[in-house]
């Protein structure tokens, strides 16, 4: 009776089908592996493990490596980037306005994905990608840049460069989100956002 139970149990084992997973939860999990720990201490066991699957095989289905993975993982991103730059452009006329929208939603990624914004700001992309585009190539940053070109033809930013407009626009929001990222710095109630909003948007406007 017992061998006969035991036999039944392992048919049943046998005939359990394996764990179906999507993309979208593959890369899902190597995002958070790849904030937490990082790219080159990331390994497809340990992304294999997150998505609760017996093997490396079940990652194969959608990506042959890690590296692919990484890959498609920054082109979703700075996709979804792109687009939602596109609303708000959409939304508002003024370059003031269209940059203080952006610097809401980085804030807002920060504190509800924060995986995202660790990814996209923080990550080296020279990490995982055979042969990184040029930031002028990426269409996030062109978007960004021509918000500033715009500002300085209507007089609302200063006439200078407006690659150096966004370098010292971006570069205090990119540190401050790195801050908050490392618990650098302590909680505030509205999260530094109007505080950094300020200095950053005093350091490019025309007075």
């Amino acid at each position: 009776m017992e061998q006969e139970l035991a036999i039944e149990i392992e048919v049943a084992q046998e005939q359990t089908p394996a764990k179906l997973i999507s993309q979208d939860e593959v890369l899902q999990a190597a995002l958070k592996l790849f904030a937490q720990k990082g790219y080159y201490n990331t390994s497809l066991i340990d992304i294999k493990d997150a998505v609760g699957l017996k093997s490396t095989s079940g990652l194969y289905q959608f990506f042959k490596t890690k590296q692919a993975i990484a890959l498609a993982l920054h082109e979703q991103i700075l996709d979804s980037f792109s687009i939602s730059i596109d609303d708000i452009r959409r939304r508002n006329r003024k370059a003031s306005e269209q940059l203080r929208e952006v610097v809401d939603l980085l804030f807002k990624l920060t504190e509800e994905a924060p995986e995202i914004i660790q990814f996209l700001l923080f990550i080296k992309t020279s990490d995982f990608l055979p042969e990184p585009k040029p930031l002028f190539d990426i269409a996030a940053f062109n978007k960004l840049r021509r918000i500033i070109q715009v500002g300085i033809k209507e007089g609302e930013i200063k006439n200078i460069d407006a690659l150096l407009a966004y370098n010292y626009f971006f570069g205090i929001i990119q540190h401050t989100l790195s801050m908050l990222l490392t618990d650098s710095l302590p909680p505030c109630k509205d999260n530094y956002q109007n505080q950094v909003w300020l200095v950053a948007w005093s350091t490019i406007a025309k007075k």
